[in-house]
């Protein structure tokens, strides 16, 4: 079998058993014609996350103005108002459990030592807290205000997201107050470009493998294979935070809110969440979600038709808390103690940036730099958490499609609809 036949994630976990080996095998000083080893993992290394950060707004803001589209007036009522509701508290009670998890396991202390110097971030922690410690409470209202930039064309170029996801969610939203025919040359628009974003970001994703070869390559060069002791605790609280979630936030609304019984639910989705596992991609994974939800769970295509589709672009429960403990693991490792103001703003962040995270795999990178950019840490630590993105992208997009099946369930059942699941 040729190695372009492997499937994504065999590529990435060769090419990060290979940069083991070619790290531990030399020293930064190793060169060849001239040119240092590190040099050379340096550059594609950079080059990797530069081609990711490149499709950062038109990824984000298609997505949305797509995910809003399917809000037509009709479906604005109740329907609309309970899964809206749904997906945001699902997503903030993630968060919050991610949020819980991290600052008890703390991935980022080890043996009450700070881990940046084990796993080779070379900013400086005093640099670092001169651009956090100032956090105060003006800060939270600084989140709103970036909400309404005075201009969306400069907010998107200089990074600022918040900006960029309120106003593609006011866009999109009245796309449907449009004409038919002005509406449909809208849609038909929003919808090839999120079509060619989710194709770039494929395309980019196929050059993971040496983007991680790279990275973690330097990592192992200047640390050694220490470094990759830190991120066992971040691995581990990563999939803790997950299963609490899945396992028993889900199940108690399934419970107690839909009144149905969890067990049947996880049984009729297991093809969806084995879908969803293997291909890392909600959207991928959508036309079986829909199966599962409608056949096995018995909700009505009314339900599903529109909570499904709209959830996944919309609700990233997984990616939402995995954006949390990144983002605490890296300021962790730091040193720094960062305040509830400051941890207030991540949770906002991570909410916000969550719903402009397409269904694909590994777009939640990007998502991790606008968290990391807000509240002043540097994005070199991407490359790190790398190493183990993968197979947590994996298991967070499972959690992502089946918070999406459980919507369509509780909200069926709000609606009086009976399942195969009493």
């Amino acid at each position: 079998m040729s190695l372009n036949k492997l499937a994504l994630h065999w590529q990435i976990l060769i090419s990060l058993f290979l940069a083991v080996i070619i790290g531990l095998s030399f020293d930064e000083s190793a060169q060849f014609s001239g040119v240092t080893l590190l040099s050379v993992c340096t550059f594609f290394g950079t080059l990797f996350l530069n081609a990711l950060k490149m499709l950062i707004v038109p990824l984000v803001m298609a997505s949305i103005v797509c995910g809003m589209m399917d809000l037509s007036s009709d479906k604005l009522g109740r329907l609309g108002g309970k899964t809206l509701l749904y997906y945001a508290s699902t997503s903030l009670l993630a968060i919050l459990t991610g949020l819980v998890i991290v600052n008890i396991i703390q991935p980022g202390i080890i043996d009450d030592v700070p881990v940046r110097e084990s796993i080779g971030l070379s900013a400086d922690t005093g640099a670092v807290l001169d651009r956090v410690g100032d956090k105060g409470a003006g800060d939270i209202a600084e989140v709103f205000l970036r909400m309404v930039p005075a201009n969306i064309v400069s907010a998107a170029a200089q990074g600022q997201m918040l900006g960029l996801i309120f106003f593609s969610l006011i866009f999109g939203f009245f796309i449907t107050k449009l004409d038919a025919e002005r509406a449909a040359t809208q849609k038909s628009f929003w919808q090839g470009l999120l079509d060619i974003m989710m194709h770039m970001t494929n395309l980019v994703m196929k050059f993971a493998p040496i983007g991680v070869f790279a990275l973690v390559t330097k990592v192992v060069l200047v640390s050694g294979v220490e470094a990759f002791q830190p991120l066992a605790y971040f691995f581990l609280s990563v999939i803790l935070a997950l299963s609490i979630h899945m396992f028993i936030s889900m199940s108690v609304i399934l419970k107690w809110v839909a009144k149905v019984r969890p067990t049947l639910h996880f049984k009729a989705m297991m093809p969806a969440l084995l879908t969803a596992f293997s291909t890392s991609s909600s959207s991928a994974t959508l036309p079986v979600t829909i199966d599962c939800v409608e056949q096995r769970s018995g909700v009505s295509n009314h339900v599903s038709g529109f909570t499904l589709p709209l959830g996944a672009t919309v609700n990233m429960d997984g990616t939402a808390l995995y954006e949390c403990v990144a983002a605490m693991f890296i300021a962790q490792a730091y040193g720094l103690q960062l305040d509830m103001v400051t941890q207030f703003t991540i949770v906002m962040i991570a909410l916000l940036t969550s719903i402009g995270v397409a269904g694909i795999p590994s777009a939640s990178l990007v998502a991790i730099t606008i968290i990391l950019a807000a509240i002043g840490l540097p994005l070199e630590a991407i490359g790190l958490i790398l190493v183990v993105d993968r197979v947590l992208d994996m298991c967070r997009t499972a959690v992502n499609v089946f918070s999406d099946s459980t919507c369509a369930v509780t909200v069926a059942r709000m609606e009086g609809e009976q399942t195969r699941l009493q």
